[in-house]
């Protein structure tokens, strides 16, 4: 107030530019399961502020939540995002668990544009309230006018920022009794994983499970660098698989089923390959003869291609040399998926075709819906997927792999109810199953926790629900693994003293 007792225009100026939170809510309906449910809407953006108030970023997220439940404290609530870093939850949002999802052509094959979305037969929101959230610099998401974005652009920063929007969110949607649950893609399991040990120390916030799905806590296990010999072995039953898928393996092989196969491609991975890779130079000539002809039988590469590259097949030289000879290269996200490069002779492929083949249907079907559906109206581009992994910060874990597996360990220690949903595609080469398998094999968690964790296997890639197969298993995997993780009855905790 000025001192004639008018308001300072320059007051009411600064108070018009302070960024303000939306809330569109809209009501719909869908059949799952032959239910018909009908469920509300909420597109919106939520402020992040400093403990004075400052407000730092606004959050954009979508939730789903059910109609006819009377109490909502007793249902469960899911917060769902994706990886990248920097992608938004479009992902799992639009292709999994929603209620609207892609259409997708006869045998998960994408269609020709115009794309549309249809009603989600397979959506999780028959047994679970849904929570998509998008962390700053993707979707609507932005750090407000003055604050610099890369604040949020890390390991720990993307942990307290998307922990503090579950906090806040809970909160307003008046749901700390409601059985809670995270579920992640790609880097999106490394930020779940983080999540469940810094809600349960930062916020008290007990979760009751975590759905991973494609799964990366240890970074070394993908790290193709020199002197890590770890993600040769571990990529190798995926490469198998992406071979049997492409019929680029010998009759043998191609004759028996995929499992089959990956039993005997294991065997060799864990045995004579390792044996080979940790003998380096002592390796004789007739060792590394024997070794380069069984990689080629369980590749399709030739014996010479694999003996020149010293017995390492790097993921990126494998998805161009499979097919070279057809002229085509097979994605990293998915392996099924082929491409054209010009150059036939490069080291590498220009694209991923398994992206480039699904980015513009969910990025059509997005905006879209959210404008024309749900009535959200922005002129910001909504950000899908960005380069923010190219500048990530890890520098508290320099001169380390992250592995958040040992937080994962260490949340599951002290809250022994807490249950893990891993899923797997066998043709991911992104974050390749036996890699996942590794790492929880080397979990060194308590044996009698170990009934806490369930995996399952699906025959696709990174985004085993583009499969119309895989997308039917997962969600009855995961309806009945949420529901077995709200039984309090299920694991007795550590801990509890006896009664005598």
């Amino acid at each position: 107030m000025a001192a004639n007792g008018k308001t300072d225009t320059k007051d009411e100026a600064k108070k018009s530019d302070e960024p303000k939170e939306e809330r569109i809510q809209t009501k719909h309906s869908v059949v799952i399961g032959g239910e018909s449910i009908a469920y509300t809407a909420t597109a919106g953006t939520l402020l992040l502020k400093s403990e004075e108030g400052d407000a730092k970023a606004s959050i954009f997220y979508i939730a789903y939540t059910r109609d006819d439940v009377t109490d909502a404290g007793s249902r469960p609530l899911t917060f769902s995002f994706n990886g990248g870093p920097g992608s938004s939850s479009v992902w799992m949002h639009l292709g999994m668990l929603g209620p609207r999802i892609v259409q997708m052509g006869e045998n998960g094959a994408v269609p020709a544009p115009p794309y549309k979305l249809v009603d989600n037969p397979y959506s999780l929101l028959d047994v679970t309230d849904l929570v998509f959230i998008d962390p700053v610099s993707t979707g609507f998401s932005r750090a407000v006018k003055g604050e610099k974005a890369d604040q949020f652009h890390g390991y720990e920063q993307d942990i307290e920022s998307v922990g503090e929007f579950i906090r806040l969110i809970t909160t307003r949607m008046q749901r700390w009794s409601s059985p809670k649950f995270l579920i992640g893609e790609s880097y999106g399991t490394t930020r779940a994983a983080g999540l469940a040990g810094h809600l349960q120390q930062r916020h008290g916030m007990v979760l009751n499970g975590a759905l991973l799905i494609s799964v990366i806590l240890n970074f070394q296990t993908t790290r193709f660098v020199v002197g890590n010999d770890l993600p040769y072995i571990l990529f190798l039953p995926t490469y198998t698989a992406t071979a049997w898928y492409h019929r680029q393996l010998s009759a043998e092989l191609q004759s028996q089923p995929l499992r089959a196969v990956l039993d005997a491609v294991e065997a060799f991975a864990l045995g004579d390959y390792s044996t080979a890779l940790m003998k380096g130079a002592a390796l004789s000539a007739e060792e590394q003869a024997e070794v380069a002809a069984k990689l080629a039988h369980f590749t399709g590469l030739s014996q010479e291609y694999v003996a020149r590259s010293n017995l390492r097949l790097n993921i990126f030289r494998f998805t161009k040399e499979l097919l070279r000879e057809d002229r085509r290269t097979v994605g990293r996200i998915d392996s099924r998926f082929t491409g054209a490069d010009r150059d036939a002779a490069g080291e590498m492929f220009e694209y991923d075709p398994s992206i480039s083949a699904t980015q513009g249907l969910y990025t059509a079907t997005l905006n879209d819906y959210v404008r024309r559906e749900l009535r959200f109206e922005s002129d910001l581009p909504y950000e899908i997927l960005t380069g923010l992994y190219l500048k990530w910060d890890y520098s508290k874990h320099q001169n380390q792999y992250l592995n958040v597996a040992e937080t994962l360990r260490k949340t599951m220690s002290q809250n022994p109810y807490l249950k893990i949903f891993v899923a797997n595609g066998y043709y991911d080469l992104a974050t390749p199953y036996f890699a996942t398998e590794y790492t929880f094999n080397h979990l060194e968690i308590e044996p009698s926790l170990q009934q806490n964790i369930t995996m399952a296997w699906y025959e696709a890639g990174h985004m085993m629900y583009v499969h119309p197969p895989s997308l039917v298993q997962i969600k009855a995997d995961m309806a009945t693994f949420i529901q077995s993780a709200t039984d309090a009855d299920a694991v007795e905790p550590l801990g509890v003293l006896p009664v005598w």
